[in-house]
């Protein structure tokens, strides 16, 4: 066993954690076992070691007993190692000579027998004995915090984090990848369960973000490459080309009514294709920028992109003097220092051709919510006329629930919004229609404020519910009430048989997904994705918009599925961590850092090896070095160095090495 090169005093804590750890470990058998161990001085129980009495007892101790180290047992680091470091810190001692022992989840949650968990904590609690005696004070370093602020994407939760941060004084850069921030909800007609209009709540937050003088608003832009560390991020933003600058259009859309198309020909994107534009355009009457842009793949004066300058350029002649059109224009980049980032990238709907048997695709009066959204929509394409493809106005209507939610087939996860939204549509279509409505559900599941409520008002309005998982949407008919209809085959689980029901109109509530690209843009933002490709927290409970890379917050349905009211409460979460570290204008690192030992011998093996990009080789020494704002510990390059010339802080080899003959050792 490797022996320490001073004199070591060393205090030991086991903590009963209620009954999670003594009810398989018994703690006072642990303290009196370690109290025998050379260099402990004192060695306790206590029943929580975290609380403050615990923390106060360590501080008491450290000056009493004149203790130069301090190993704690109880729980998992994650949760309190922090705590404790602050303790021994508070006590007068560096915090980097305190040492933790998971005895909870290494071993009072995992062991039925208690003797052998006993045992077991008995010899976690020596090894960490030994190894604190080779422990070192380490210097607590600190990183400058540029003060500015990137939020991606410009939905509801960006834009709420764009405002919080602004109208705080922070300077933030708001960059969305559409023609127009708004997201999802700027194509919702009302929102559950207050039915407030979506647009009435979301355009007066997104002229203010407009018009923020501390808000830089880069729309029809995504970011392409992020370069630094924690507070001193470089990012470089690409901006397509809209065809007009937007510093000399002035939003009068003259060049819309003057285009050499008389009518719009092509799909409308913002209203999922049920309407028509032409190819100069703006995406909704409320856009934010109030900016026109020209679609390249339709406008005349291209050809599959490519300028061509074979139109008549009416829309030219429309602008005149303002001259905003511009068809020079090129992809632009643009870079940025920021010292916090927020990610709020949003999600995708499920797409419903995944599940053939609804019909979607194959029958024309088979549509998705967010169609529907736009259809009872006063400024959709109908004018909130709800007419069928087939031009004829229904008279039932089926909604089936969880489509691509809750299937092991598609996504094991429920969606959370799609009880409610559907029933939010039932409401809307009755009301716009008066039809029959008939919701086809697995569960309702309405836990928010006001939700139970409003699934009896819905109750109420006599809409239909059929508890069954529909089995599948057919033309086909059996009797003469279903010619000329959709029928729906269901078994109602509450009435005990299946059910054919005729409608003319289907709508699947389609589930939350992740953006297709999610996991290019975890790559790019250098943050984790859970086994569903949503972004994953760094806590689920303590850090929830958290990332595992310091500096990095998301926000919104980029984390998981949620409502809008759970979305803006995690955006101002989100902009309250990040206005934490700027206003603080530093943040501390953990030291556990890897440096170059003086015998490096320069052969570069461990540059591409780190996963952070933290080493770089220096010319003029012939040696590799760290960037310790980069670097996280992960210790990869120390181990992969073929020369043994890294070494890690907190890591050091006898550290480790002592630790497993502590281990070994009875």
């Amino acid at each position: 066993m490797v022996s320490p090169k001073q004199d070591i005093r060393i205090g030991f804590y086991v903590c009963h954690c209620g009954h999670n750890i003594a009810s398989m470990v018994d703690c006072p058998a642990v303290a009196e076992y370690v109290g025998q161990l050379p260099g402990v001085v004192l060695s306790r129980d206590y029943k929580y070691m975290c609380s403050d009495p615990g923390q106060e007892l360590i501080q008491k101790d450290i000056a009493e007993f004149d203790l130069n180290r301090v190993v704690v047992a109880s729980c998992s680091p994650l949760l309190h190692e922090h705590t404790f470091r602050n303790a021994v810190a508070a006590g007068g001692l560096n915090p980097f000579l305190f040492h933790m022992v998971n005895i909870r989840e290494h071993d009072s949650w995992v062991h039925t027998d208690r003797q052998e968990a006993t045992a077991k904590a008995k010899g976690l609690a020596r090894a960490a004995i030994v190894r604190v005696a080779h422990a070192k004070s380490l210097p607590v370093k600190k990183v400058p915090i540029h003060p500015d602020v990137l939020v991606v994407g410009g939905g509801i939760a960006g834009i709420h984090a764009a405002l919080t941060l602004a109208n705080a004084g922070k300077k933030v850069f708001l960059v969305e990848r559409e023609p127009s921030i708004g997201g999802h909800m700027a194509r919702f007609d009302k929102t559950f369960p207050t039915l407030d209009c979506a647009a009435c709540i979301l355009t007066p937050k997104m002229s203010e973000v407009g018009a923020h003088p501390n808000i830089t608003l880069w729309s029809y832009s995504d970011v392409v490459k992020m370069d630094g560390y924690v507070g001193n991020y470089t990012v470089t933003v690409r901006r397509q080309p809209r065809y007009i600058n937007e510093e000399l259009c002035t939003g009068c859309q003259e060049c819309i009514g003057n285009c050499i198309y008389k009518e719009p020909k092509f799909p409308d994107e913002f209203n999922e294709g049920l309407g028509k534009r032409k190819p100069v355009y703006i995406s909704f009457p409320q856009a934010t920028p109030q900016v026109v842009l020209i679609d390249p793949e339709v406008c005349l004066n291209f050809r599959h992109g490519v300028l061509t300058d074979k139109c008549k350029k009416t829309c030219v002649e429309a602008c005149g003097d303002r001259k905003a059109i511009d068809f020079t224009q090129k992809v632009e980049t643009r870079e940025i220092k920021v010292g916090t980032i927020i990610v709020a990238t949003g999600f995708k709907p499920f797409d419903v051709k995944r599940i053939p048997q609804y019909g979607y695709g194959s029958y024309p009066n088979v549509y998705t919510a967010l169609e529907v959204e736009r259809l009872v929509n006063a400024s959709g394409p109908t004018s909130g006329d709800v007419i069928l493809r087939d031009g004829r106005h229904p008279q039932a209507i089926a909604i089936i629930h969880c489509v691509g939610s809750r299937d092991k087939k598609t996504n094991r996860w429920c969606s959370r919004v799609c009880c409610m939204y559907s029933m939010k549509l039932a409401h809307l279509l009755k009301e716009h229609t008066g039809a029959e409505i008939y919701n086809f559900y697995i569960d309702i599941r309405a836990p928010g404020k006001g939700y139970e409520e409003f699934y009896d008002k819905l109750n109420e309005e006599g809409v239909h519910f059929i508890r069954g998982r529909v089995g599948e949407v057919t033309d086909w008919a059996m009797t003469p009430e279903e010619e000329g209809k959709l029928v729906i085959r269901v078994e109602d689980t509450l009435a005990g048989f299946v059910r054919r029901i005729p409608v003319d109109m289907v709508v699947l509530a389609t589930g939350l997904e992740p953006q297709a690209d999610s996991q290019d843009v975890r790559r790019l933002f250098n943050m984790s994705c859970g086994t569903e490709g949503f972004f994953l927290e760094r806590h689920p409970k303590l850090a929830p918009v958290n990332t595992f890379t310091d500096g990095i917050f998301i926000a919104g349905c980029c984390q998981g599925p949620r409502d809008i009211p759970d979305t803006v409460a995690q955006a101002g979460a989100a902009a309250a961590e990040a206005m934490v570290l700027i206003d603080k204008g530093y943040i501390e690192q953990e030291p556990n850092t890897a440096y170059i030992q003086p015998d490096c011998s320069g052969c570069k093996s461990c540059i591409p090896l780190c996963p952070y990009t933290a080493i770089a080789f220096d010319a003029t020494t012939q040696k590799a070095v760290i960037n310790e704002a980069l670097c996280k510990g992960c210790g990869t390059c120390v181990a992969a160095c073929p020369s043994g010339s890294i070494g890690q802080n907190l890591f050091e080899d006898d550290e480790i090495f002592s630790e497993i003959d502590g281990l070994l050792t009875n």
